[in-house]
C-alpha cells in the first residue's frame, strides 16, 4: 500500500512542477512579433522612396519623387490604421469572448490584415519591380511576406490567448494592453519618407 501512495505523490510532484513550469513561461515573448512586423513594415519605405529617388535622378524630373511619396504614403496611411485596428480587435477578441468566439474573432481579423498586407505588397513590389518605370534597373527586395508575417502573429496571439486564459482580469487586461502599446504603433510616414 506505501508503494502505491509514493508512486502517486511521485506523479502528483511531476505534474506540479510540470504546471508551474507552464504557467511561469513568459508570455510576453509570445508577442514580440507585433515589433518583428512593425520593423518591416517600416522598412519598406525608405527602400521605395530610394528607388523613386533613383528614377527621379535618371529622369531629370523630382516631381517623380514628390508625387511618388504621395501616393506610397496613401497606401501605407491604409496599412497603419488596419495595423492599429488588427491590434485592438485582437485584443478585445481574447478579453471579450468565450473560447470558441474568440478563436472566430481572432481568424476573422487576421484574414483581413492578411488582405491589407498583401495589397499593399502588391503595390509597393509594382512600383519597384524591375524595369517597372522609365527602364530603371533594379529589383528592390522586401522582407515583407503577408502569409509568413500573418501566420506567425496569429500563432502569437492563440498563445496570447492560451496564457490570458491562465491570468486574473486586472493581469490579462495589462499583458494584453502591450499590443497597443507606443512600441508597437507604426512610425509616421513622414518621418519615414524624408
Amino acid at each position: 500500500m506505501k508503494r502505491y501512495n509514493l508512486l502517486i505523490v511521485l506523479l502528483l510532484l511531476i505534474f506540479n512542477i510540470t504546471t508551474a513550469q507552464k504557467k511561469s513561461s513568459s508570455p510576453a515573448a509570445d508577442l514580440s512579433i507585433l515589433k518583428d512586423t512593425k520593423s518591416k513594415i517600416e522598412a519598406t519605405v525608405p527602400l521605395v522612396i530610394k528607388h523613386l529617388q533613383t528614377i527621379a535622378t535618371k529622369e531629370g524630373d523630382n516631381t517623380i519623387v514628390n508625387n511618388g511619396k504621395v501616393a506610397v504614403g496613401k497606401e501605407y496611411g491604409i496599412l497603419e490604421s488596419e495595423w492599429y485596428l488588427y491590434r485592438n480587435n485582437m485584443k478585445n477578441c481574447i478579453l471579450n469572448n468565450s473560447s470558441k468566439k474568440a478563436k472566430k474573432c481572432m481568424e476573422y481579423h487576421t484574414q483581413y490584415l492578411r488582405n491589407t498586407f498583401i495589397n499593399y505588397n502588391n503595390y509597393i513590389s509594382n512600383l519597384t519591380k524591375k524595369n517597372g518605370y522609365l527602364g530603371v534597373e533594379g529589383d528592390t527586395k522586401f522582407d515583407f511576406k503577408p502569409a509568413d508575417i500573418t501566420t506567425k502573429l496569429s500563432e502569437a496571439y492563440f498563445n496570447a490567448y492560451d496564457a490570458a486564459a491562465r491570468m486574473k482580469a486586472d493581469q490579462k487586461r495589462e499583458f494584453l494592453g502591450q499590443t497597443m502599446s507606443d512600441d508597437n504603433k507604426l512610425t509616421p510616414y513622414n518621418q519615414l519618407a524624408q
